[in-house]
């Protein structure tokens, strides 16, 4: 017997029915049926046998299963042990950050060091959104991506990056005659940001909360795209990093102003728990990212 009909018979007893199998194993009915059929004619035995429309292991088929799930475990664990030789530590490192524009470079970048460390799973745990060093404290994630650090003994910052935040606009939007807007230049717009809750919007928390200022109106909307289009339509106002709005800058549809004279700067940085012992590859993800963000996508 071959590998290949190992797999199919642990699969069919594991996944309960041979539709579950043929998703698993990515075949046709009629190639599953071949190979189940193949594996039978070299054992010369049935492996299964058909009760009320299920199929159910003979003895051959149980001792069959027994040797399939010791042989492939095996397989396996030999596989990771070659990986790990030739190409280091295997391990995953769940990420996350407190909002939804992080999600424009972190996948590029990702897939950038999985070239490196293609036995290092990359996650992204986008139910932590947000909630990031929460989320970090509780073990849920093993990297944060903040701009709002808190002082807790328990985490330690990294500093990753330094972008400034743009108030975007329609061509035709009045704003496109200043220099830059303060806080009481909301009070009769539109804001669309990504999600709520709001105090996780940097536009409300460090310009128009300090004020004690709300827009006309306030409408979350996730997707970027969206929100783009409804600002080229003159229905809303949006705030994004300089370096996420630039692509949609092309068309002169759109223009972009300073929030505040100064600007409206802010810090990123890798929040990780300070007492923790991590693997080698972790440190190298950590020193990677901070490379390729401040080198080559120079944001």
């Amino acid at each position: 017997m071959e590998i290949r009909h190992l797999k199919l018979i642990k699969a069919i007893v594991e996944e309960g029915s041979i539709t579950k199998a043929i998703d698993k194993l990515h075949l046709t009915q009629s190639a599953l049926s071949h190979q189940l059929k193949e594996a039978e004619y070299q054992l010369g035995t049935p492996i299964f046998l058909r009760q009320n429309k299920k199929l159910i292991l003979t003895k051959a088929g149980e001792k069959i299963y027994e040797t399939a799930t010791e042989v492939l475990a095996k397989l396996s664990s030999t596989e990771q042990e070659i990986k790990k030789m030739i190409f280091g530590e295997i391990g995953t490192i769940r990420i996350s950050t407190e909002c939804y524009s992080s999600y424009h470079w972190l996948p590029s970048v990702m897939k950038q060091f999985h070239l490196l460390y293609p036995n290092v799973d990359l996650q992204i745990i986008m139910e932590a959104t947000h909630y990031p060093l929460q989320k970090l404290q509780e073990n849920i994630i093993d990297i944060a991506i903040t701009s709002d650090p808190i002082k807790d003994p328990h985490i330690k910052y990294l500093e990753l990056f330094q972008d400034e935040m743009l108030m975007v606009v329609s061509a035709n939007h009045p704003w496109t005659n200043k220099k830059y807007v303060v806080a009481e230049d909301f009070v009769d717009q539109h804001l669309l940001i990504h999600s709520l809750p709001l105090e996780t919007v940097t536009i409300h928390q460090f310009l128009l909360a300090p004020a004690k200022i709300s827009p006309k109106k306030i409408t979350p909307l996730p997707l970027t795209e969206a929100s783009i289009e409804m600002v080229k339509a003159d229905m809303g106002i949006m705030a994004m990093a300089k370096w996420a709005v630039q692509p949609y800058l092309k068309d002169d549809t759109l223009k972009t102003i300073k929030i505040g004279k100064g600007g409206l700067k802010r810090k990123h940085f890798i929040a990780i728990l300070n007492n923790k012992q991590y693997p080698s590859y972790f440190n190298h993800f950590i020193e990677f990212l901070q490379t390729e963000i401040n080198q080559q996508w120079n944001i």
